[in-house]
């Protein structure tokens, strides 16, 4: 039997990155050399109903021990996946023990330094065990921490004796790339409710998120040789910076926080021809999302009056929406964990995600399913780090959820 962090360490060293240009599921094979591990320690602990499907989907069971009582069966939701934003490829992990507060040097050689001036977070663990980077890869606390969490969950409920209803758990691949849920059988996970275990700082709860868009924009051009250009080219991207600027200029993701929504660059390619531009459209509230839609598409139709020879192409696609809508009716689930997170000594922060889950699409496919602490921060890069206590409550407050619905 290993703990949480031994798990943790453990599946980090999989490079499980996930390729928004693939059109497969799981959008990488290598997910699935973490999915076969799972699959293994899930059967090895004693785990029921172990399955890894085609798509690269890890479930199991852990089966009630008191089935007279009939009760409702829960769930625990995490992602394998990690962001393609940085590589997840011989992560060098360092245990920091006793962490005193001061900058941490991640990398030497490179002169990589985690600052507290710039990740005040950090002042928050004086004393803590953290585990880092060696600052040229991210961690993968998202989300394997709250893998091993739930791992560990399952390990310790399976050597109790403890009441317990019966317990659901799936993981998902492709989570980062927004195609988590595409696959998920929700109808054969058969809980009532659940969890993902996908949040940050420990107590993080969160049952609103951004709605959310992507907006594709192809740009097309006049090619003429520039010395016979007058009155005759048109640079496709010079139309491309005359279209960003006509967006909000503060209406960026650093320049916002809280419930305020964005527009956001994700990437621009081209040349004088023909140059291509994806947006994030992002905003919590429902009717602002759709006047953000709506002002991208119109600020795409009045450049093409402008330069119509050459037309912009504009597609703009739904992504998930805010599971608030959902789980308004479903309150009951998100009071059970703040009930969960006091009794084990930890204060609820209840905040909105400033992003999506694989529970804001799951609570539209018929699953209720609120976000919750993993105990990792600063995801998505090389500053990402995890700490250990914090993982370790976390795997608390699961065995706390599950014995209230033992009640």
């Amino acid at each position: 039997m290993s703990n949480v962090c031994e798990k943790f360490l453990r599946y980090v060293s999989v490079d499980t990155q996930s390729d928004p240009q693939s059109t497969t599921t799981p959008s990488s094979s290598k997910q699935l050399n973490l999915a076969r591990m799972l699959e293994k320690e899930l059967n090895e602990m004693g785990a029921s109903n172990v399955k890894l499907d085609k798509y690269g989907y890890v479930y199991a069971e852990i089966p009630t021990n008191v089935p007279e009582k009939n009760l409702p069966v829960i769930g625990f939701v995490a992602h394998m996946d990690t962001s393609p934003d940085a590589s997840g490829k011989d992560i060098k992990y360092r245990i920091i023990e006793n962490y005193d507060c001061s900058d941490i040097v991640l990398n030497s050689e490179k002169n990589i330094v985690m600052k507290t001036s710039d990740f005040s977070s950090l002042l928050d663990h004086k004393g803590k065990t953290l585990i880092v980077t060696d600052g040229t890869t991210l961690l993968g606390a998202d989300d394997k921490a709250g893998v091993a969490e739930i791992m560990q969950m399952a390990e310790n409920l399976l050597s109790s004796d403890s009441e317990r209803p019966t317990v659901k758990i799936a993981f998902t691949p492709d989570e980062e790339v927004g195609s988590g849920t595409d696959h998920f059988d929700v109808e054969g996970f058969g809980a009532a409710l659940a969890y993902t275990v996908d949040g940050g700082a420990l107590g993080s709860l969160a049952f609103e998120n951004f709605n959310a868009a992507t907006a594709t924009v192809e740009i097309n051009g006049i090619g003429i040789h520039p010395g016979s250009a007058k009155n005759k080219m048109l640079n496709s991207q010079e139309v491309a910076f005359e279209f960003h600027s006509m967006l909000p200029a503060f209406e960026k993701p650093e320049h916002t926080d809280g419930y305020e929504g964005f527009y956001h660059l994700n990437n621009i390619t081209g040349a004088m021809e023909r140059t291509f531009m994806t947006y994030i459209i992002r905003d919590h509230d429902r009717d602002i999302f759709e006047k953000r839609k709506a002002y991208i598409k119109n600020v795409a139709d009045y450049l093409n009056k402008k330069y119509p020879s050459a037309p912009i192409n504009l597609t703009v696609e739904d992504s998930y929406y805010n599971m608030k809508e959902v789980l308004n009716d479903h309150m009951e689930i998100v009071d059970t964990m703040k009930e969960a997170m006091a009794n084990v000594g930890v204060e609820p922060i209840v905040t909105p995600i400033r992003g999506g889950t694989d529970g804001a699409r799951l609570s539209f496919m018929g699953l209720p399913c609120p976000n919750i602490c993993t105990g990792g921060y600063n995801c998505h890069g090389p500053f990402e780090y995890a700490v250990v206590e914090s993982m370790k409550k976390t795997v608390e407050i699961l065995m706390e959820t599950v014995k209230l619905y033992s009640k």
